[in-house]
């Protein structure tokens, strides 16, 4: 009888219960495809937790210390002998995959889920890249890019040879409890945001654009906006100057988020870095367009014109043109933006395409 084989996939991803999302999701459903196949999976995250199947899960916690250190510190411990070693949110191309190696003889996949700044690294953080990737990049023996425009940043940031290792798997969504929006309003849309509030995700040149808005505009447009984090009280101050303070409600974090989408027209997202937005594909599959900016993986999924707007990160005058066009009804999406997610985003689609890498005849 064949002996199981056991993988481990280290996460530098907090587990919260108040926070389950699409990874959460892509975590069980990987874990459970992996036992079906006959493989053990050991996960190692910076914490422990028993929410959603989770418990189910074979976690091995850091104490929110290193996962890296504690990583390396366990291998040497129990001498568990990995066919496969696979890092979600790890930094590329550090010491840490040439001290692996030194122990074990496990495939290295390390996936890529980082957005990168929008005018790129200083001209200093690009060379040390350039040389970790000429010293590091040899112990991973595949790179996975969450879109075609994390591939593309992989290879500028380590240079072109490790090209032909690295390869493209997209994020996909659970559509199971992502209610569906039947009916569009062609006037006076409701706008919703969902995003944590960082100076990164540019909510600060969203209220720009509504300030620029004609006044009779600015009386009655609604828009929500979802999640919290350090900036608030930034965008908070900069409503007041503007004072467009009622255009806007705080709605705080919310655990069931992809069945609220549903109540809304249209998200915006004027974010200025991008990987690939679980959060537009999640309004997608909830039938509501995404006016997004070019960065990142955006426009390999929001095609402009046809399930939602793309415009250049910080130009605040054309986020102004693209509201008001669509709150006075000169524009509109009228297609299903829905089925775009079902043909090729589902979570269906990444864990199958993550499980073919461990597998026996794929490896």
């Amino acid at each position: 009888m064949t002996e199981p084989k056991t993988i481990a996939v280290l996460c530098n991803y907090e587990l919260l219960p108040e926070r389950v999302g699409g990874m959460d999701y892509f975590f069980w459903q990987f874990d459970r495809q992996c036992a079906a196949n006959g493989i053990q999976v050991h996960w190692f995250f910076p914490n422990h937790s028993d929410h959603g199947e989770y418990a189910t899960l074979t976690v091995f916690d850091s104490g929110y210390q290193s996962v890296e250190n504690y990583f390396l510190s366990f291998c040497k411990t129990n001498a568990t002998a990995y066919t496969h070693i696979i890092t979600h949110f790890i930094e590329l191309c550090t010491p840490f995959f040439y001290k692996i190696k030194q122990f074990s003889a496990a495939k290295i996949i390390a996936i890529d889920h980082n957005p990168r700044p929008l005018h790129g690294y200083p001209f200093k953080k690009r060379i040390e890249k350039r040389i970790k990737g000429i010293l590091f990049s040899r112990y991973i023996a595949v790179f996975v890019g969450v879109s075609d425009y994390t591939v593309a940043e992989i290879v500028r940031d380590f240079g072109s040879f490790v090209k032909k290792k690295t390869l493209t798997i997209y994020n996909g969504v659970v559509l199971e409890g992502i209610l569906e929006r039947t009916n569009r309003s062609l006037l006076h849309p409701r706008f919703l945001t969902a995003s944590h509030l960082r100076e990164s995700k540019g909510i600060q040149d969203l209220i720009t654009a509504v300030a620029l808005l004609p006044a009779e505009i600015q009386k009655t447009i609604t828009i929500d906006l979802y999640g919290d984090g350090p900036y608030k009280s930034v965008l908070v101050e900069k409503m007041k100057q503007h004072d467009v303070v009622s255009c806007f409600t705080f709605m705080g974090s919310s655990p069931n988020l992809k069945t609220l989408f549903s109540h809304y027209d249209y998200m915006l997202q004027p974010t200025h870095m991008e990987c690939f937005s679980l959060s537009i594909l999640e309004s997608l599959a909830a039938n509501v367009p995404v006016i997004t900016t070019n960065v990142g993986g955006n426009e390999e999924v929001v095609v402009d014109g046809e399930n939602g707007y793309i415009f250049k990160a910080k130009d605040v005058v054309a986020l102004k043109y693209i509201l008001e066009a669509i709150y006075l009804g000169h524009q509109r999406i009228e297609t299903n933006t829905r089925m775009l997610i079902e043909d090729s985003f589902s979570l269906h689609s990444m864990v199958a395409h993550h499980l073919a890498l461990v597998l026996p005849n794929k490896s």
